[in-house]
């Protein structure tokens, strides 16, 4: 029975036992209010990955400053106003046995200010030419003003009743550029030598836990490399990863890639079963550089490929996003053996700014509807 495999025992994230081996990566739903209020079809969405059995869900990634939101329809948490809809998340999610932590966020210079009203922000003023113009160089008070951002939003995921946070430290993101040597080019205190660029993430950390607590757990996204030529490498995360567990951090997800390197964590087109988990040979690395629970991720579909990283401890649990779009019941699924392998075929249809849903499922629909009509 595959109810009996180790995917579906538990494991600690902290003083959170998450039920069974299966995460929902955090993954942007384009279903927030345009000012990042909750709707009730995202928390809908949510509760069916809950009722399907998914054991740690992690949220989109909610913007901690308005400078920091990335795409339109961004979940927010940047004021105490957003903490009414915030709250239908947990309250959703624990109906069911599954956990549910909120992904803390800032853009950095990966968006537009026809999008934040803002300038966009990074530690130095390398240009994006995906974006418009080198972004502004960060201040100290800028810095200092981003840090507080960081621990309030915690603050307001834990008043919601999350069961944790995740900061957002990949794919070219504000945290993540800090820690890159490509985006990072700072003489400062907060810049040239890794420890210094860790700073800022140590900083927030330490703030978060004198808010909320030791037993509020922190968990991260973290870039195992950029894909760029004088940006981050596997060395560099490594030992980001050995501080990051010092400071406290439950849990570390391994992604890689950012916008500008044209590569990022979400590969196009299926994978042979033995290239299943393309960021796990990363992730491996960084498992065996710290003594604190590691996700793989990177194109896993079949139930026997993951069970068998899992029995290999390779790593602790399995990050997964498309195939969740495609069949929320998936856990369910596997665990009852009605299932061996997703029907996901990473065509990355799904990422519709109307609201995320499958699109090779839907045109399959739209195709026999037209066939009926005919």
């Amino acid at each position: 029975m595959s109810s009996e495999s180790i995917l579906f025992s538990p494991v600690r994230l902290g003083r959170i036992v998450i039920p069974n081996r299966f995460v929902r990566s955090a993954t942007h739903d384009f279903m927030a209010e345009r000012d990042g209020r909750v709707t009730e079809r995202m928390v809908a969405l949510l509760e069916n990955l809950a009722e399907g059995e998914t054991g740690l869900i992690i949220t989109g990634h909610a913007f901690v400053h308005p400078a920091g939101q990335a795409s339109p329809r961004q979940i927010a948490v940047f004021d105490d106003r957003f903490l009414d809809g915030l709250k239908k998340i947990p309250e959703a999610v624990h109906r069911h046995d599954s956990k549910v932590f909120l992904q803390l966020s800032h853009a950095g210079r990966q968006t537009k200010k026809k999008l934040s009203g803002a300038e966009p922000l990074a530690p130095s003023a390398v240009a994006d030419p995906n974006f418009e113009g080198p972004p502004k160089k960060m201040r100290t008070e800028d810095i200092e003003d981003v840090k507080k951002a960081f621990i309030e939003g915690a603050r307001r995921a834990r008043d919601a009743g999350f069961d944790g946070i995740q900061l957002h430290i990949a794919h070219g993101y504000l945290l993540s550029g800090f820690i890159s040597p490509h985006t990072n080019r700072r003489k400062d205190e907060y810049g040239g030598s890794s420890k210094n660029r860790y700073r800022l993430i140590e900083e927030i950390i330490h703030g978060i836990v004198n808010v909320c607590g030791p037993d509020f757990p922190q968990i991260v996204k973290l870039n195992a490399t950029d894909f760029i030529k004088g940006g981050l490498e596997i060395d560099d995360s490594l030992q980001v990863a050995r501080w990051l567990e010092r400071d406290g951090i439950a849990g570390i997800e391994v992604s890689g890639g950012m916008a500008e390197a044209g590569k990022g964590s979400v590969w196009k087109g299926l994978r042979r079963e033995e290239e299943e988990g393309y960021f796990v040979n990363n992730a491996v690395r960084i498992k065996q550089a710290v003594n604190i629970p590691v996700m793989g991720l990177g194109g896993f579909r079949t139930f026997a490929v993951m069970e068998d990283i899992i029995k290999k401890a390779r790593v602790d649990l399995i990050s997964m996003s498309r195939p969740f779009i495609r069949e929320p019941q998936l856990v369910k699924k596997y665990r009852e053996g009605v299932i061996t392998k997703s029907a996901c075929i990473s065509c990355n249809l799904c990422f519709n700014p109307r609201g995320i849903s499958c699109g090779a499922k839907n045109n399959t629909a739209k195709k026999e509807e037209t066939n009926n009509e005919e």
